[in-house]
Protein backbone atom coordinates (compact mmCIF):
# COMPACT_ATOMS: atom_id res chain seq x y z
CA UNK A 1 0.00 0.00 0.00
CA UNK A 2 2.90 2.31 0.76
CA UNK A 3 4.31 1.85 -2.75
CA UNK A 4 0.89 2.54 -4.26
CA UNK A 5 0.45 5.71 -2.20
CA UNK A 6 3.89 6.94 -3.20
CA UNK A 7 3.36 6.57 -6.97
CA UNK A 8 -0.35 6.62 -7.81
CA UNK A 9 -0.74 10.39 -8.38
CA UNK A 10 2.23 10.63 -10.71
CA UNK A 11 1.18 7.52 -12.63
CA UNK A 12 -2.40 8.79 -12.97
CA UNK A 13 -1.13 12.14 -14.31
CA UNK A 14 1.14 10.36 -16.77
CA UNK A 15 -1.72 8.22 -18.09
CA UNK A 16 -4.11 11.19 -18.18
CA UNK A 17 -1.76 13.33 -20.27
CA UNK A 18 -1.69 10.60 -22.91
CA UNK A 19 -5.25 9.21 -22.99
CA UNK A 20 -6.96 12.50 -22.08
CA UNK A 21 -9.75 10.79 -20.15
CA UNK A 22 -9.98 10.72 -16.37
CA UNK A 23 -11.73 7.36 -15.99
CA UNK A 24 -9.55 5.62 -18.53
CA UNK A 25 -6.40 7.05 -16.93
CA UNK A 26 -7.51 5.67 -13.58
CA UNK A 27 -8.13 2.23 -15.09
CA UNK A 28 -4.76 2.28 -16.84
CA UNK A 29 -3.03 3.31 -13.63
CA UNK A 30 -4.63 0.48 -11.65
CA UNK A 31 -3.96 -2.09 -14.39
CA UNK A 32 -0.35 -0.94 -14.52
CA UNK A 33 0.06 -1.41 -10.77
CA UNK A 34 -1.40 -4.90 -11.06
CA UNK A 35 0.97 -5.72 -13.89
CA UNK A 36 3.92 -4.33 -11.94
CA UNK A 37 3.09 -6.25 -8.78
CA UNK A 38 2.52 -9.52 -10.63
CA UNK A 39 5.78 -9.16 -12.58
CA UNK A 40 7.83 -7.79 -9.70
CA UNK A 41 10.22 -10.73 -9.99
CA UNK A 42 11.35 -9.48 -13.42
CA UNK A 43 12.56 -6.17 -11.92
CA UNK A 44 16.33 -6.43 -11.66
CA UNK A 45 17.10 -3.35 -9.56
CA UNK A 46 14.72 -2.23 -6.80
CA UNK A 47 15.89 1.37 -7.05
CA UNK A 48 14.45 1.63 -10.57
CA UNK A 49 10.89 0.67 -9.57
CA UNK A 50 9.47 4.15 -10.22
CA UNK A 51 10.86 4.42 -13.74
CA UNK A 52 9.92 0.81 -14.47
CA UNK A 53 6.34 1.45 -13.32
CA UNK A 54 6.19 4.67 -15.33
CA UNK A 55 7.28 2.78 -18.43
CA UNK A 56 4.45 0.27 -17.88
CA UNK A 57 1.97 3.15 -17.48
CA UNK A 58 3.20 4.91 -20.63
CA UNK A 59 3.08 1.71 -22.69
CA UNK A 60 -0.44 0.90 -21.45
CA UNK A 61 -1.54 4.49 -22.08
CA UNK A 62 -0.15 4.52 -25.63
CA UNK A 63 -1.84 1.19 -26.30
CA UNK A 64 -5.23 2.46 -25.06
CA UNK A 65 -4.78 5.80 -26.84
CA UNK A 66 -4.07 4.10 -30.17
CA UNK A 67 -6.92 1.64 -29.67
CA UNK A 68 -9.44 4.39 -28.90
CA UNK A 69 -8.21 6.97 -31.40
CA UNK A 70 -9.16 4.64 -34.24
CA UNK A 71 -12.81 5.05 -33.28
CA UNK A 72 -13.19 8.50 -31.78
CA UNK A 73 -11.49 11.86 -31.62
CA UNK A 74 -10.94 12.90 -28.00
CA UNK A 75 -9.90 16.52 -27.39
CA UNK A 76 -6.88 17.31 -25.25
CA UNK A 77 -8.17 18.59 -21.91
CA UNK A 78 -6.43 21.28 -19.92
CA UNK A 79 -4.19 19.82 -17.28
CA UNK A 80 -3.60 22.46 -14.66
CA UNK A 81 -1.51 22.21 -11.56
CA UNK A 82 -1.66 24.68 -8.71
CA UNK A 83 1.65 26.12 -7.70
CA UNK A 84 1.47 26.65 -3.97
CA UNK A 85 3.81 27.94 -1.32
CA UNK A 86 3.58 27.59 2.46
CA UNK A 87 0.87 30.26 2.81
CA UNK A 88 -1.33 28.99 -0.02
CA UNK A 89 -1.32 30.03 -3.65
CA UNK A 90 1.89 31.60 -4.88
CA UNK A 91 1.92 35.21 -6.02
CA UNK A 92 2.69 34.36 -9.64
CA UNK A 93 -0.02 31.68 -9.80
CA UNK A 94 -2.26 33.62 -12.20
CA UNK A 95 0.61 34.38 -14.56
CA UNK A 96 1.87 30.79 -14.47
CA UNK A 97 -1.69 29.50 -14.85
CA UNK A 98 -2.24 31.76 -17.87
CA UNK A 99 1.00 30.62 -19.53
CA UNK A 100 0.23 26.95 -18.92
CA UNK A 101 -3.28 27.42 -20.28
CA UNK A 102 -1.93 29.08 -23.42
CA UNK A 103 0.56 26.28 -24.02
CA UNK A 104 -2.08 23.59 -23.47
CA UNK A 105 -4.54 25.39 -25.76
CA UNK A 106 -1.86 25.67 -28.43
CA UNK A 107 -0.97 21.99 -28.05
CA UNK A 108 -4.62 21.12 -28.71
CA UNK A 109 -4.23 22.61 -32.17
CA UNK A 110 -1.31 20.32 -33.08
CA UNK A 111 -1.67 17.04 -34.93
CA UNK A 112 -2.31 14.08 -32.64
CA UNK A 113 1.11 12.48 -33.17
CA UNK A 114 2.75 15.85 -32.40
CA UNK A 115 0.75 16.09 -29.16
CA UNK A 116 1.76 12.61 -28.02
CA UNK A 117 5.43 12.99 -28.97
CA UNK A 118 5.73 16.40 -27.26
CA UNK A 119 3.99 15.10 -24.15
CA UNK A 120 6.39 12.17 -23.94
CA UNK A 121 9.45 14.32 -24.63
CA UNK A 122 8.79 17.61 -22.82
CA UNK A 123 6.46 16.57 -20.01
CA UNK A 124 7.39 12.96 -19.32
CA UNK A 125 11.09 13.43 -20.08
CA UNK A 126 11.64 10.51 -22.44
CA UNK A 127 14.51 10.71 -24.91
CA UNK A 128 14.22 10.16 -28.66
CA UNK A 129 15.20 6.52 -28.51
CA UNK A 130 12.57 5.72 -25.88
CA UNK A 131 9.88 7.66 -27.74
CA UNK A 132 10.67 5.96 -31.04
CA UNK A 133 10.33 2.60 -29.28
CA UNK A 134 7.07 3.60 -27.55
CA UNK A 135 5.50 5.04 -30.71
CA UNK A 136 6.93 2.29 -32.92
CA UNK A 137 8.69 4.66 -35.33
CA UNK A 138 12.31 5.01 -36.43
CA UNK A 139 14.76 7.11 -34.43
CA UNK A 140 15.20 9.56 -37.32
CA UNK A 141 11.42 9.86 -37.77
CA UNK A 142 11.05 10.52 -34.04
CA UNK A 143 13.63 13.33 -34.07
CA UNK A 144 12.02 14.89 -37.13
CA UNK A 145 8.51 14.63 -35.67
CA UNK A 146 9.51 16.23 -32.36
CA UNK A 147 11.43 18.97 -34.15
CA UNK A 148 8.44 19.74 -36.36
CA UNK A 149 6.07 19.55 -33.38
CA UNK A 150 8.21 22.04 -31.43
CA UNK A 151 8.33 24.38 -34.42
CA UNK A 152 4.58 24.11 -34.93
CA UNK A 153 3.97 24.82 -31.24
CA UNK A 154 6.43 27.73 -31.36
CA UNK A 155 4.55 29.24 -34.33
CA UNK A 156 1.22 28.91 -32.52
CA UNK A 157 2.64 30.52 -29.35
CA UNK A 158 4.45 33.35 -31.14
CA UNK A 159 1.37 35.61 -31.53
CA UNK A 160 0.53 35.08 -27.85
CA UNK A 161 4.03 36.09 -26.78
CA UNK A 162 3.71 39.39 -28.61
CA UNK A 163 0.63 40.42 -26.60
Amino acid sequence: MEVYNRYYKAMYNTAYRIVKDSFEAEDIMQDSFLTAFTKLDSLKNESTFGSWLKRIVVNNSIYHYNKNSKYSDVPLDNVMYKIEDEQGIAEDYEFTNLKATQVMQSMKQLKENYQVSLTLHLIEGYDYEEISEIMNISHANCRTMISRAKESLRQKLQPLAEL
